[in-house]
């Protein structure tokens, strides 16, 4: 009988726990989770430039959906090369501001409007867009003025000729427009004036398996009407990694990591919660 209870005292017996490894099994699950997360549902993406302006400003954060249009090795962090090709692939709506990584030589993550699908034909007439020979109607509205802060200050992201005060405050104040696109799709541009450069171009044929995209601020954006390393060129599908859905936060860079107070009052409350 004391055999058996010995043996049955052996069965039960566990090894000792180990703390480290129990630590180290809970991140190793938590970055599995996020990666997943990241990669195939939902990613943050912050904006580093003014070139979609006037919907996204300079300091704007805001949540990227991963499924819209399939995935692909640019759809996982770093562009990990593990998933072949483009899988479960949708082309995108023409006015969809998607983001994509960019070419070669220029290989970081962008933000742009989708303007032209395999098959269109894009041009630029004296700054208004030629969708398949037929001029995007493009109306004049109030003029976008914008504050002038650390995260947008004057000379180089404001030229001086665009320099204001609104209340005594130094603003930037640019021409606005509203284009409307065929199917519907609304959105507002900036025009700073003549840029022969951007405002009158050739005629572009966007090819099979690619999509022509443009930043709304349409003088200050690097996109499909330029080649690289200037612009974007075309953007294959396979690297597009998903649409802009909603900003999540908002700062003006004024804020000071030592004072926690100036973390609210940097913040741009009103921002939050925009989506597309």
């Amino acid at each position: 009988m004391a055999d058996t209870d010995t043996k049955i005292s052996i069965k039960r017996a566990k090894p000792p726990r180990s703390e480290t490894r129990e630590t180290l099994t809970f991140f190793l699950k938590l970055a599995l989770i996020v990666f997943v997360l990241r990669s195939f549902i939902v990613a943050p993406f912050s904006i580093p430039s003014q070139s979609m302006l006037p919907r996204l400003y300079i300091g704007d954060y805001l949540f990227v959906s991963k499924w819209n249009y399939g995935y692909s090795r640019w759809s996982l962090p770093w562009g990990a090369p593990l998933l072949p090709g483009r899988i479960l692939g949708r082309d995108p709506a023409r006015g969809d501001v998607v983001v994509f990584r960019g070419p070669p030589g220029n290989d970081h993550d962008v933000i742009k409007r989708v303007m032209g699908l395999p098959g269109d034909t894009i041009q630029m007439r004296n700054g208004q867009v030629i969708l398949n020979g037929t001029p995007i109607p493009k109306q004049r509205i109030a003029d976008f003025i914008i504050p002038l802060s650390p995260n947008y200050p004057g000379g180089s992201e404001c030229p001086t000729e665009f320099e204001d005060s609104v209340d005594g405050k130094p603003v930037c104040r640019y021409q606005q427009f509203r284009e409307t696109l065929p199917n519907g799709k609304s959105y507002a541009v900036l025009d700073r004036g003549e840029q022969p450069n951007a405002d009158e171009t050739g005629v572009y044929m966007v090819p099979a398996g690619n999509v022509f995209v443009m930043g709304d601020n349409r003088d200050d954006s690097g996109d499909s009407r330029f080649d690289p390393p200037q612009g974007m060129g075309y953007v294959p599908m396979e690297r597009i990694e998903g649409r802009a859905m909603v900003s999540f936060f908002s700062t003006d860079g004024s804020a000071n990591w030592f004072l926690p107070w100036t973390w609210f009052s940097a913040a741009r409350w009103s921002r939050i919660g925009e989506g597309f």
